[in-house]
């Protein structure tokens, strides 16, 4: 009886197959039990298609990368809902909601602080009576706000006279030198360091490094005078960098030599492994 018919089988018929001998029911079972294994094949695949349409039912513009065009028309209570979320939604405060966990700055300890500013109440709020000087005592529980900021900048000008002197011995007169590092230039080297800094590792333009110099640091430079401040810095800076290239050069050449001497030393090894079997 062939797989197909199976489903179809009256009492008269089983009886037939019963009747008929012992091979008649095996070859009736096996064919049962093949049955059986293609329905549960197909029934798990029509499972598996049927997840993927309900997946593909549930997703819209909002939860995937669909167009609004191939969203499915809503229903009116459908827009209905939307509508009201969308109105509360609008309802709802800016800022943290009740039940949310904040994650504000963690608070600096005592001894990192520069300064302490204490903040007493002017007077009662329950009767208006005015606090006086000597009851504003500093409580075991206060409130804490702490405020971030810069130091006012500016730039320190020092004037570099040279003096004239004449000689009492033979009349001579002789004037004062300026230091090397100090005549070379109008602008001192924390100021070029500063400088340098920004317009190098910063990547900013010598123009606007100039605009930023006179809001934070309160000075005028041209841009020659500020080009000519980065040229000092390269010369000065070509021997460092030489001398860090050739320890780095050093530094590679010493590892390459030990990796050297760890590969001879296996090789050594592995010879002397091999004679002595």
């Amino acid at each position: 009886m062939a797989a197909a018919n199976l489903g179809g089988v009256e009492r008269s018929e089983a009886e037939a197959i019963y009747e008929a001998g012992k091979e008649c029911c095996v070859e009736f079972i096996l064919e049962l039990a093949q049955a059986l294994e293609q329905l549960t094949v197909a029934n798990a695949r029509l499972g598996e298609r049927v997840g993927k349409l309900e997946e593909q039912t549930r997703q819209s513009s909002r939860n995937s990368s669909k167009p609004p065009s191939q969203d499915p028309p809503a229903t009116r209570q459908q827009r209905r809902a939307e509508a009201r979320a969308k109105a509360k939604e609008m309802l709802r405060k800016a800022g943290g909601q009740p039940g949310h966990r904040g994650s504000g700055r963690k608070f600096a300890p005592e001894d990192q602080l520069d300064e302490i500013v204490d903040h007493y109440p002017d007077s009662c709020h329950g009767c208006g009576h005015e606090f006086g000087m000597q009851e504003r005592v500093p409580s075991h529980r206060f409130g804490r706000h702490q405020v971030a900021d810069l130091p006012p900048t500016s730039v320190i000008l020092t004037e570099h006279r040279t003096h004239r002197l004449r000689c009492l011995r033979c009349a001579a007169k002789t004037t004062g030198v300026l230091p090397g590092e100090i005549g070379c230039s109008a602008f001192g080297p924390r100021l070029a360091a500063a400088i340098v800094s920004m317009t190098a590792r910063n990547r900013i333009s010598r123009r606007d490094m100039t605009e930023l110099a006179r809001e934070l640091f309160g000075i005028s430079l041209s841009v020659g005078a500020l080009d000519a401040i980065c040229q000092r810095a390269a010369v000065a800076l070509v021997a460092p960098h030489e001398q860090l290239v050739r320890r780095g050069s050093a530094r590679v050449a010493r590892g390459q030599s030990g990796r050297d001497r760890l590969a001879h030393s296996r090789r050594g090894s592995h010879v002397v492994d091999r004679d002595d079997a």
